[in-house]
């Protein structure tokens, strides 16, 4: 199944419920694409993708944020914050490892807090 900005069927992230890190485990056994975007809305650009696709990663990888398979691979000293609720989507604040902040929206249906 492939989880897309407009299909969601499958939560491939997880919100650390103490620390409120987002993560997205190595391995994923199903394929998935999961997008970040500037704001609440899945029609605005979109800056950030978490893919299972070697080929889907490649073609996103001028994203602003870059693009992924898992957090793992995240630059070194990077992390991403959970901050709240934002309709169906989640406020999350990409670290990157030298302290710039930016914020984007990841659909909810897309992880879980736990």
């Amino acid at each position: 199944m492939l989880i897309s900005s407009g299909c969601f069927a499958q939560v491939v992230g997880r919100v650390d419920i103490k620390t409120k890190e987002f993560s997205i485990a190595p391995g994923q056994k199903v394929d998935n694409m999961v997008f970040g975007f500037q704001f609440a809305n899945a029609t605005t650009q979109k800056l950030i993708c978490f893919a299972s696709n070697d080929n889907v990663a490649r073609a996103n990888s001028a994203l602003p944020l870059g693009a992924y398979f898992d957090t793992d691979r995240l630059p070194p000293g990077s992390k991403i914050v959970y901050l709240g609720m934002a309709g169906p989507f989640g406020k999350m604040k990409f670290i990157a490892g030298g302290g710039k902040v930016t914020v984007f929206y990841l659909p909810k249906a897309s992880y879980v807090i736990k």
